[in-house]
């Protein structure tokens, strides 16, 4: 019986690799290499346009530089949102550098990633309207969680150490936007959760609105 049983074990491990592979050669055919740049080069001009919020400190700013990468995740596959974001975040890069020492660029991409990854897997394990939705609200919320834990633990301080300065300086920049923002927690809380709350918000419905005609024209165009 236990010999039996390893020749099963070797074809079904067999058929999960040519599977995974088929995967990823469908991902990096010339049609979806084209799209992850032309998305990303999208996505890319889009950080440009920017808009602050009044219930955040100056360098929080609200862009829709994410709908190209989640419609790109759409179409493609969660792994495909992940490199439109990359380009994204190159793209930036080369045309105007870093503001942030690169802790702004590497924040973009994981809340990018952490909008789009959830929400294609949702949609891609069934493709329906409903599920897209529900892909999207999931989306938001891991959003907002990965932005509230790597705030507190990795970007802020990071970006503290990076200028010199202590997180209290950057708490002071909340407090003059928002008097009950008085220490890292209330920060996080009231400044970074309502922002990516607000801009995960907004991402997802003009991908919402605008996804079924983008998709015919991928369609007829490529």
């Amino acid at each position: 019986m236990e010999l039996a049983a390893k020749p099963k074990k070797t074809l079904a491990t067999s058929q999960t690799a040519l599977a995974a592979a088929d995967r990823e050669k469908k991902l990096l055919t010339t049609k979806n290499m084209v799209l992850i740049a032309m998305f990303g080069a999208l996505s890319g001009v889009l950080m440009y346009i920017q808009v602050p919020v009044p219930f955040a400190p100056p360098f929080y700013k609200l862009d829709l530089c994410d709908v190209p990468v989640l419609i790109g995740s759409f179409t493609m596959g969660p792994l495909a949102g992940i490199l439109v974001a990359a380009v994204k975040i190159l793209i930036s890069l080369v045309l105007r550098g870093t503001q942030t020492a690169g802790v702004g660029e590497f924040s973009n991409w994981v809340q990018a990633c952490s909008l789009s990854v959830p929400a294609a897997l949702l949609y891609k394990h069934r493709r329906t309207k409903a599920s897209a939705l529900w892909g999207m609200a999931v989306g938001v919320a891991v959003m907002v969680a990965v932005a509230c834990l790597t705030n507190t633990y990795i970007m802020l301080p990071a970006y503290a150490k990076a200028f010199h300065m202590p997180i209290d300086a950057l708490v002071a920049m909340g407090t003059a936007v928002n008097p009950r923002i008085d220490s890292l927690m209330a920060f996080v809380l009231l400044a970074v959760a309502p922002f990516n709350l607000l801009k995960g918000t907004v991402v997802a419905v003009i991908t919402a609105l605008i996804y079924k005609r983008v998709s015919v024209i991928i369609k007829s165009r490529l």
